[in-house]
């Protein structure tokens, strides 16, 4: 991405202008860590702050920095089969080979970093690149197989995002992107910093922080973060009915959501009938070749299951003494 010079807000971190050192990171422990992190936006939560992660949405986020987010999955660092415990890991291994490959020698930064006049704007940078005129900050990113599809036409959009809030918060000109896809290939991207889309974000980062301030859910967008934010927030029903008969944009809602069931529906319907007719053309054959494609149809390997009722059966006791309580969860109905 090429830098687009323009004449920038008051409010924008110019370059060459001192950042701040929130606090040292060094001796921090990771709740602590957490504990700073929701006193503003941090550059692994600008993606989300503006709608462009894929893996977060806005609600979520506004459940963590409002401090409601108890009930959310968090990731653990040691387990050894998330693609966040590998980014740990392999971050210094990419570290090195950047500098193996670049010659630019890289430092860590033990800090959480402030905007100088945004307060609410933060960054944690992976590394300093020193030494360099052209670029000054490296993130280190790891990808798997199937993290790798994102990063097909270069950069993605949320990294993107990310690298440009630290150079906003920062001042920094440019920043390197070292991402290693599926354990072996190693690229690297240059990012120059862009003044019309820093100042962009900036402003669709203060809508977002307007509604940690003032209290305010932002609406969800559809997402499976969304929609278990939204579990989350209200987990009960109070039995009370409302009257949304006269909200003519809700009654809009309403009626479009029946729509597009019926249309799911429908669409259902003929996928099925569509299956089924290729099933009954391939009859006991494993695999049916087209021209531009093919389908399989094959039977599992048997498996192994216990007869939990029969067990308790024969075991009464043990029902009463594994049982555990699951808490229910309210459903969605459209009448």
């Amino acid at each position: 991405m090429n830098t687009t010079h323009s004449t920038p807000s008051p409010l924008a971190n110019k370059p060459g202008r001192g950042v701040l050192r929130l606090v040292s990171t060094k001796d921090l422990n990771r709740e602590d860590w957490l504990d700073v992190r929701k006193r503003g936006i941090g550059s692994s939560d600008s993606s989300a702050a503006i709608g462009l992660n894929p893996y977060k949405s806005q609600l979520e986020l506004w459940l963590e920095k409002t401090n409601r987010d108890q009930g959310l999955a968090k990731p653990n660092q040691d387990d050894d089969s998330t693609p966040v415990f590998w980014g740990v890991v392999l971050e210094p291994v990419v570290a090195s080979q950047y500098h193996r490959r670049t010659g630019n020698k890289v430092r860590k930064v033990n800090a959480v970093l402030q905007h100088p006049e945004i307060p609410w704007m933060l960054a944690n940078i992976d590394r300093e690149v020193v030494g360099s005129a052209e670029v000054q900050i490296l993130e280190c990113k790891t990808a798997g197989i199937n993290g790798a599809r994102l990063w097909r036409d270069g950069v993605p959009k949320y990294v993107e995002v990310q690298v440009m809030h630290q150079l906003a918060v920062t001042g920094k000109q440019a920043a390197d992107v070292a991402v290693l896809l599926g354990g072996q290939q190693l690229e690297v991207y240059r990012i120059e910093r862009d003044e019309v889309l820093i100042q962009h974000l900036i402003e669709l980062e203060r809508q977002f922080w307007h509604y940690v301030e003032t209290d305010t859910p932002p609406p969800a967008d559809g997402s499976e973060s969304a929609d278990m934010a939204l579990r989350l927030l209200y987990p009960e029903d109070t039995g009370v009915v409302i009257d949304l008969s006269q909200d003519q944009s809700l009654n809009e809602t309403y009626t479009e959501l029946k729509q597009v069931r019926q249309s799911l529906s429908d669409l259902n319907t003929r996928e099925s009938v569509l299956k089924q007719r290729l099933q009954e053309s391939m009859g006991a054959a494993s695999k049916a070749v087209f021209a531009d494609g093919s389908i399989t149809w094959k039977k599992a390997k048997d498996g192994t299951a216990v007869d939990m009722e029969a067990l308790f059966k024969a075991h009464p006791d043990l029902k009463t003494q594994y049982q555990i309580s699951k808490p229910g969860s309210r459903r969605f109905l459209v009448n």
